[in-house]
């Protein structure tokens, strides 16, 4: 049952083989006994799922009208979105006995479609890293091996789902968090268009580029979920969007014949690992077989991605994270003897290494006579990205890349150079810098590890990259691998 997609486990609880009750117990069941290997999970509340699972049973026997496709499913959400009366810590001894009063609209819009809620996940501390270490509830690990990471920020979602610990979960992606655990994991994952998943409840690490999304195992289920989770919050998120449709899976079976595909030459670089670049290929020779098109394209500004987005995601950061003062909520120091030492002191003892640099960082970036030299000079950078991707996508479709450089490193391994941490993000974060969709899914194994490919397009084409996803998936088995030790 744990194997089972969506659209199955839909299929089963709709004909009355499984309750919503039995279905929440299995993965409860898994969750107890396997994620004390991973530790991907922060907290599970069991008599609150069940209690959930139970009204939608109960909604199935008398008004079965009235319940979503997804009703009765189990998810897991990443633990930097809000849900009311159940703790919410990012991962952050800031916030390590935080109680949000209310719940964020993607935690709402899944309630309301009947989804049970199995518990928060581990993240990187307020989503900053790629690798899950910088957590204060420890490191997650990666169930193809407990020896590496699972990716970050979003490493819990990834981890619990390649453990199949869930069928669905929550992450939210401001450089990668979402497709670069999704490729160490060998799972899918969406980024959304800047706008189209509401931030409203989402703790937030950068303003500008965080965005929400949904991971599973398959393109297909990640479609099912962002139709969703996908909604125009013009109440709670200005900056959301408003679409014609949201059901993100109606064009999953369309053909590829007239598909234009970009290979970039800048991503194909001498940053990837032969070996990847290799699985990379049969990859797009599959794609070849589906008719599609190759075109390359230039995307020139790609190298200077990183050092932009490791100076404006610290810049928002350095504002965002003000707030976590201690003066209304979360962690207080008791040895402070005035005021303002209380804010120094909760903050320096509240806060991780790698919170506490990327502050520093923005802070001076945004300081007086650095602004324009950091700040501003990085958002000219941003835009000549955006402009880069525009005038590709007046050529083809969509554009494939790797996800990321390597396969998931050893925990431990990048920890003492956060430089080389930062380079794994290479790949991704160009999609933030211009607010762009793209959809990470696995390709191939290499040294028993997943290999993951991203597939990016225009803005608001979400459907077309579900699309092509699906196709390849419908194709070939690397999305449903799971390890060995968890199946």
């Amino acid at each position: 049952m744990h194997n089972l997609s969506l659209a199955e486990l839909s299929r089963q609880l709709k004909q009355k083989k499984i309750s919503s009750v039995e279905l929440t117990q299995l993965f409860l069941d898994r969750i107890h006994r396997f994620n004390p290997k991973i530790n991907a999970f922060i907290s599970v509340n069991d008599e609150f799922a069940l209690t959930q699972a139970k009204k939608v049973d109960e909604t199935r026997l008398h008004t079965p009208e009235k319940l979503h496709f997804l009703s009765g499913i189990p998810i897991a959400h990443k633990d930097n979105l809000l849900t009311k009366g159940i703790k919410t810590t990012c991962s952050s001894k800031a916030l390590v006995n935080f109680t949000p009063p209310y719940d964020a609209t993607i935690v709402d819009n899944f309630k309301n479609a009947g989804m049970v809620m199995l518990g928060k996940v581990n993240l990187d501390e307020f989503a900053m890293g790629g690798s899950n270490e910088n957590s204060y509830f420890g490191p997650c690990f990666n169930p193809w091996d407990t020896n590496r990471v699972p990716g970050g920020s979003s490493g819990g979602s990834a981890a619990l789902l390649a453990a199949r610990l869930s069928p669905a979960a929550t992450g939210s992606d401001t450089g990668g968090s979402i497709r670069q655990p999704a490729a160490f994991c060998g799972i899918t994952g969406i980024k959304p268009s800047y706008g189209v998943v509401s931030r409203y409840g989402m703790i937030a690490f950068a303003s500008s580029l965080d965005q929400g999304g949904p991971m599973s195992k398959s393109a297909e289920d990640c479609a099912h979920l962002l139709s969703a989770m996908a909604s125009f919050d013009p109440k709670h998120d200005m900056t959301s969007v408003q679409q014609p449709c949201y059901d993100y899976t109606k064009d999953l079976d369309k053909s590829l014949k007239s598909l234009r595909v970009g290979l970039p030459k800048e991503y194909f670089s001498g940053d990837l690992d032969p070996e990847i670049a290799q699985i990379l290929q049969k990859a797009i020779d599959e794609y070849a077989k589906l008719g599609v098109t190759f075109i390359e394209v230039d995307l020139p500004d790609t190298k200077h991605c990183v050092p932009a987005y490791y100076t404006i995601a610290p810049c928002e950061a350095s504002s965002n994270l003000a707030r976590f003062d201690a003066n209304l909520y979360g962690y207080r120091s008791s040895n402070a003897a005035d005021l303002e030492k209380m804010y120094a002191q909760s903050r320096s003892e509240s806060f991780g290494r790698e919170v506490k640099r990327r502050i520093l960082i923005g802070t001076y970036a945004l300081s007086s006579g650095y602004y324009d030299d950091y700040y501003i000079k990085s958002q000219n950078i941003r835009n000549l990205i955006r402009h880069d991707f525009h005038e590709a996508f007046k050529k083809v479709d969509v554009i494939f890349a790797p996800t990321t450089p390597s396969i998931a490193f050893k925990i431990g391994q990048l920890t003492s150079d956060p430089v080389q941490m930062y380079l794994q993000d290479a790949f991704t974060i160009p999609v933030n810098l211009a607010e762009l969709p793209s959809i990470a899914l696995p390709v191939g194994m290499l040294q028993g590890m997943p290999v993951g490919m991203q597939i990016i397009g225009p803005r608001f084409t979400e459907s077309r990259l579900l699309n092509a996803a699906h196709q390849y998936q419908k194709r070939t088995d690397w999305h449903l691998q799971c390890p060995n030790d968890f199946t």
